[in-house]
């Protein structure tokens, strides 16, 4: 069955998932939320099911992510012949910028991404809407279609999009000398590493974990602080809270002054990343693509 879209109901629907709530949604669109929620409804009710679902945030269902994808393509597509956003700069011309959503993990966006987006931004005028979460999850803001391009621990490509590996980012287990003192005295073993605390992201982060498991060929649990924060990371091992394995940019300073200690000098943990972004020929991406490889070459392992 061929369905005849209405382009106003798809930008409702990505506006709703994009700020999270239908309220944000209608301020983001200049309507009203009853406005908005209409169309929600009849694009639902043309499709046959429920797109959204009303939580907070809202976030879209199975049946929405064609949809969802869609929008965000149409959109791009739509700014690209309407402005001609490679030209309208050196014309003069003063367009709305267009705006390219990326999911992308937050150690990447505290070491070499920013400098990505900075030569993106610089080169194009475009806006950036970033989705930050761990490096094996962004693949799925990729799939359900919220974003057009993500940075992933897998090279395996989303159905629609094309892979290629960018580098590895470098993790160093690090601790403050106190720390070390304290819990690893008599060594660094599997005792030891089971009773001093560690570190955790959040609750997918199971780095760390990973990282024992190849030291000592055991499934350690040792004791976890939550640290939402990659400089909060850091400033929590300089603190002598735990330990943890941080991006080897970010603790090289550290680690050269003695306020940090490397536990494992030799075995360093390297988490091998990706670009996946949709095969669709937009120029947006092909120069954030563009701005990523450059960047990735420059800073990350090979």
């Amino acid at each position: 069955m061929k369905l005849n879209l209405d382009y106003a109901q798809l930008a409702a629907l990505a506006s709703v998932v994009a700020e999270g709530s239908f309220e944000a949604a209608a301020r983001a669109q200049s309507i009203t939320p009853s406005a908005l929620s209409q169309r929600i409804r009849q694009l639902e009710q043309r499709v046959g099911g429920v797109l959204v679902l009303r939580a907070k945030p809202c976030s879209i269902t199975p049946l929405g992510e064609p949809l969802l994808r869609h929008a965000q393509q149409v959109a791009l597509l739509e700014q690209g012949l309407s402005q001609g956003w490679s030209g309208a700069a050196r014309k003069g011309a003063h367009p709305e910028p267009a705006v390219l959503s990326v999911a992308v993990n937050a150690d990447s966006l505290n070491t070499w991404f920013l400098s990505a987006a900075a030569a993106f931004a610089e080169a194009t005028g475009a806006l950036l809407d970033l989705r930050v979460d761990d490096e094996g999850h962004t693949q799925q803001a990729l799939r359900r279609g919220e974003v057009l391009a993500a940075v992933t621990a897998s090279g395996t490509a989303v159905q629609g999009c094309r892979s290629r590996r960018l580098g590895s980012l470098r993790y160093r287990a690090c601790a403050s000398p106190a720390f070390v003192a304290r819990y690893f005295s008599g060594g660094l073993n599997a005792r030891s590493l089971s009773l001093a605390p560690c570190l955790r992201f959040n609750a997918k982060d199971d780095m760390q974990h990973r990282w024992l498991q190849r030291l000592t060929r055991k499934a350690l649990q040792p004791p976890a602080h939550r640290m939402p924060s990659s400089t909060a990371f850091v400033q929590a091992c300089e603190a002598g809270l735990a330990w943890g394995l941080n991006p080897e940019p970010l603790v090289r300073e550290a680690l050269a002054q003695g306020r940090l200690l490397d536990l494992s000098p030799e075995r360093p943990f390297d988490v091998a990343l990706h670009w996946q972004c949709t095969r669709l020929p937009l120029p947006l991406l092909a120069a954030l693509t563009e701005a990523v490889d450059a960047a990735a070459r420059a800073q990350l392992w090979r």
